[in-house]
């Protein structure tokens, strides 16, 4: 069952590389420039509120960092850092303690689509190497 729900999260995240990433490499949305978005949840037996998600844009209106929260405070973060293109070439993913726990680097192909991402540890170190494969329907 692990490997089913991995394998259809997989084959969503192909779509919308396919169908979704090239529109946003080719537009940037003016609405989003230096914008802070803050998702807020509400428990229904209790209506407490609590802040479960913020996402702040640069100027560009580029996602430079992310921010995933439990009722105990920060869950985990991510930075977003770009190359001139407008490309996503670096990520740095912290824990609850905002500790780096994994950085990935990535590569692009000519038409701005992914082609590598490369995981490495807080240390430096390569952990894994990710190759992406585009398969149009026919």
């Amino acid at each position: 069952m692990f490997n089913l729900l991995k394998m259809k999260k997989a084959f969503i995240l192909l779509l919308v590389l396919i169908f979704v990433v090239p529109v946003a490499f080719s537009q940037v949305n003016p609405a989003k420039k230096n914008l802070v978005v803050k998702e807020w949840n509400t428990a229904a037996g209790s209506k407490t509120r609590y802040l479960d998600h913020q996402t702040t844009y640069n100027a560009n209106g580029k996602k430079v960092e992310e921010i995933e929260y439990a009722n105990y405070g920060q869950k985990s973060r991510v930075t977003f850092e770009y190359d001139d293109a407008g490309h996503c070439i670096k990520q740095v993913v912290y824990d609850s303690r905002n500790k780096p726990v994994r950085i990935r680097k990535f590569e692009y192909n000519a038409d701005g689509s992914k082609k590598k991402q490369y995981n490495y540890l807080p240390n430096g170190k390569l952990e894994s190497t990710k190759v992406f494969e585009y398969i149009l329907p026919k």
